[in-house]
């Protein structure tokens, strides 16, 4: 492997430690090999100018779901799919991630065992992505997640599998890291369709405390979907490692946060699209209420937990209609900013360094440091002065994943309709009420 010199551009290292402008960054067997001005390079290092630009460590995504494929509702994802097909289209989704400038990815639960595969498959080098770590099915009551109904009150629907009882649990976890996974999910909160209203806490805390002490005990980490501030405290409590959402927490829920040490991941993201561009896809408008009264009143509480010294990773939900891959990776960023009151800095190291909880590599990744995997982005700009920018795929101009330069000007072929997508494919959300689409809305929301 070639060394490369990326020579001259302001370094971001990830740390949380003021830019510096004017410093060389040296990358050799797939690690940061030297930091500084001025470095010196042998004659068959390949030299990347970054003068006038931003060097800085790869994007982490602590939350997507590759394996989904952008469905428009949980009826396309649990029966217009195939194995077969979705292991294919996650495999070209997959590309489109590490275009987007990020390099590592927390899949944490899938369709059959297709993040698992799809992880092995990008390390043996026969798909090109992201490096991921993956759960499996996440474990739900027959209550649980957001499908309702669809959910079979046993065995596995989709994304889920039900278990029921304390047996049936340890041994569905013991399964599932038989297989490989990195992480237990469990969705410690879901939708009842006969309470119309949102999601309720539907597991009880000695079963979250079975499933944390069960993976724990097996060097497995524990992360949990929790949508109201019960299923927070109780998820803190018994253990759970990382925090999805976390909406709606209270000061009981964020004192279990921090005295627990666990870890939060709000993915304010998926919310913050349904928000602005549902009226174009037909939502119904009180749900966009719905969906922004959820951001600004969550922010508000764990911007209190990020002053405690709360971890916070920076997570999209990329894989859904409304979050297509490859487009929305960076907005969790900007919404840190704007709602939680972080510094573009801060908001970046929830992004990097931080995030290398969720990739199981602490002290090896997330940051632009000597001995580290050399996962770098070089940005055309600033983003300590507009983090947006790193939506801009237009500004990322060099992907550099485990010391690698990655081809990010060869088109990716456009995927084609299939006959089983409901409607036009990433046109619609799952909470669609209607599909009055004119063009360009379908242009702004599909990408196609």
């Amino acid at each position: 492997m070639a060394s490369i010199l990326i020579r001259g551009g302001t370094l971001i290292d990830g740390t949380g430690s003021a830019a510096r402008p004017g410093e060389d960054v040296l990358l050799r067997d797939g690690k940061v090999a030297a930091v500084g001005p001025s470095l010196a390079a042998d004659a068959d290092t390949e030299i990347v100018e970054a003068a006038g630009r931003t060097v800085m460590p790869g994007l982490i995504d602590a939350h997507t779901h590759l394996t989904f494929g952008e469905p428009t509702g949980n009826d396309e994802l649990f029966n217009h799919r195939t194995e077969a097909y979705s292991s294919m289209l996650s495999a070209y989704n997959a590309r489109k991630v590490l275009r987007a400038g990020v390099t590592s990815v927390l899949d944490a639960d899938c369709l059959w065992n297709i993040g698992v595969e799809l992880r092995d498959a990008i390390e043996s080098g026969i798909v090109e992505g992201p490096r991921m770590r993956a759960g499996g099915q996440a474990l739900m009551t027959m209550l649980g997640g957001t499908a309702g109904r669809m959910i079979a009150d046993e065995g596995r629907t989709g994304y889920a599998t039900v278990v029921t009882g304390r047996d049936v649990m340890v041994n569905e976890i013991r399964r599932q890291i038989k297989y490989g996974v990195d992480w237990i999910k469990i969705m410690v909160t879901g939708l009842i369709p006969s309470m119309k209203g949102p999601e309720v806490k539907v597991w009880n805390i000695d079963e979250l405390r079975t499933v944390c002490d069960t993976a724990h005990e097996l060097n497995t980490k524990v992360v949990a979907h929790c949508r109201n501030s019960d299923s927070t405290r109780d998820a803190a409590r018994a253990g759970v490692d990382l925090i999805y959402h976390a909406s709606y927490v209270d000061d009981e829920a964020l004192e279990a946060v921090v005295e627990a040490g666990s870890a939060l991941c709000p993915t304010f993201t998926l919310l913050g699209n349904l928000a602005d561009y549902g009226a174009k896809i037909g939502t119904a408008p009180e749900l966009l209420d719905v969906f922004r009264a959820e951001i600004e009143v969550t922010a508000k509480q764990l911007a209190k937990a990020h002053a405690a010294g709360v971890p916070f990773l920076a997570g999209s939900e990329t894989g859904f209609a409304v979050t297509p891959v490859g487009e929305w990776h960076a907005r969790e960023l900007e919404m840190f900013v704007e709602y939680m009151g972080m510094t573009p800095m801060e908001a970046i190291v929830a992004a990097t360094r931080n995030g290398a909880f969720a990739m199981r590599a602490e002290g090896e990744l997330g940051t632009l440091e000597v001995g580290r995997i050399a996962d770098v982005l070089v940005i055309d700009g600033d983003p300590l002065r507009d983090v947006r920018m790193l939506q801009d795929r237009e500004r990322i101009v060099e992907v550099i994943k485990d010391g690698r330069r990655i081809d990010i000007t060869t088109p990716i072929p456009e995927r084609k309709q299939r006959a089983s997508d409901q409607v036009r494919f990433l046109a619609a959300c799952p909470l669609t009420r209607s599909l009055a689409l004119t063009e360009a809305d379908l242009e702004r929301l599909s990408h196609v």
